[in-house]
């Protein structure tokens, strides 16, 4: 078996490209458990992370149609903690050779399976991330009473100054931003109340009530500019991709969907100026160069995007970052209808981590892959063959390129 922790992304290459397919997706039950945990019924048991990694991974399975025996593969990625690898596999019912530990984030997760799968070193692994935050009642910003002793601390920099979480990375881009662009509030409301449209559209997203532009503005600050309703929820869940050797992928119970290109570009120099001025479009357009470059493809090819929307604001930095629209025009992009059915870049369609849930970007994997299959129902982009997922975190990008295949 294989151990240990993986970041290293393989190197994007033309000859990695359509290698490996997705052919199984298994999601939890964002919406119920959400609710759940937020009622506190009297007897109420929070799920576990191996109990939402179960559940995952069955519906993939089921999704895709495979027996159990046909995974020769697991690669688990946890945000706070989880069984080890082994452990896991035995509870799942699965003897599999390949057994990894591999990070948590959607960034370097499946390329790292891709290219072990190319190498020949599985043929179809069952990739599961799962995390419980509210289940161990961790908050951004630092260790409250409701937060377990156990639990991280927030890992940035200067608590002592209240710079204790990520939102305060984005406040300061969305100064920047007011600054330099003149953005009203209405227009980072316009952008929210887009994305809910689409989790209202999406079954098991959390946040399916109308949002008006009244309720936007009247929700409280977090971090002066950004409201409530401007930064990404906390919530239980697990996402399992089944991915498999492309050349086995082609008779299967839905369209696979290739894994094209990714790429990955970090900041270089002073980190503040390039998060808060550059809003680190100098790495997505790195980044996003590799990716599109060993899938073939140009920007003009995508025609829907999964953005990691953990602010409103960074949402448009990175449609502005990838170069979707120019520098400042974001906002008005999404106003004129640009990033919804029928625009020129459908975005976030499964109401991304504002409004659907909070996976690290892995969720956003999910619904490309059900837009490419061309089973995403009344929100499907028509006739889609490309799509551009995209987990930029204050330091560096990394996007996916995935393309349908027959």
């Amino acid at each position: 078996m294989t151990y240990g922790v993986i970041h290293a992304l393989p190197r994007p290459s033309p000859e990695l490209s359509g290698r490996a397919a997705i052919v199984g997706i298994g999601e939890t039950d964002y919406d119920a458990d959400y609710a759940a945990a937020r009622a506190r019924a009297p007897g109420h048991e929070p799920p576990t992370v191996e109990s939402l990694c179960e559940i995952a991974f069955a519906r993939a399975l089921a999704d895709s149609g495979l027996d159990r025996a046909e995974i020769d593969g697991l690669s688990l990625s946890f945000t706070f903690g989880g069984p080890e690898p082994a452990d896991l596999a035995r509870q799942l019912g699965l003897t599999v050779p390949y057994c990894i530990a591999n990070g948590n984030i959607m960034a370097g997760p499946l390329p790292v399976v891709c290219a072990d799968i190319a190498a020949g070193k599985a043929d179809t692994v069952a990739m599961i991330f799962a995390v419980a935050s509210r289940s161990i009642g961790r908050q951004f910003g630092g260790l409250t009473d409701r937060q377990s002793a156990d639990s991280p601390p927030s890992y940035y920099y200067h608590h002592p100054w209240g710079f204790s979480s990520q939102a305060a990375h984005w406040a300061l881009m969305l100064a920047a931003y007011q600054a330099a662009h003149g953005t009203r509030e209405e227009d980072l409301g316009a952008l929210a109340i887009q994305v809910r449209e689409h989790a209202r559209a999406t079954p098991g997203a959390i946040m399916r009530q109308p949002l008006t532009m009244d309720a936007y503005l009247a929700a409280r600050m977090v971090v002066r500019p950004l409201r409530l309703l401007d930064l990404c929820l906390v919530n239980d869940g697990a996402v399992c991709l089944i991915v498999r050797r492309a050349d086995l992928a082609g008779a299967m119970a839905h369209a696979p969907v290739l894994v094209a290109g990714w790429g990955e570009a970090r900041v270089k120099h002073d980190k503040m100026h390039a998060m808060v001025r550059e809003r680190l479009a100098g790495q997505m357009r790195e980044a996003g160069g590799q990716a599109l470059a060993m899938a073939g493809a140009s920007l003009a090819d995508v025609g829907h995007f999964e953005g990691y929307d953990a602010a409103t604001i960074h949402l448009v930095n990175q449609v502005e970052g990838y170069g979707f629209t120019p520098p400042g025009t974001g906002l008005a992009f999404c106003r004129d209808g640009q990033m919804t059915l029928g625009g020129r870049l459908p975005t976030n369609l499964s109401g991304g981590n504002l409004s659907g849930s909070y996976m690290q970007g892995w969720s956003q994997v999910a619904e490309a892959v059900r837009q490419l299959r061309h089973e995403a129902g009344p929100r499907q982009v028509r006739d889609l063959r490309l799509s551009l997922t995209s987990l930029v975190q204050t330091d560096r990008a990394h996007p996916l390129v995935l393309r349908r295949g027959e």
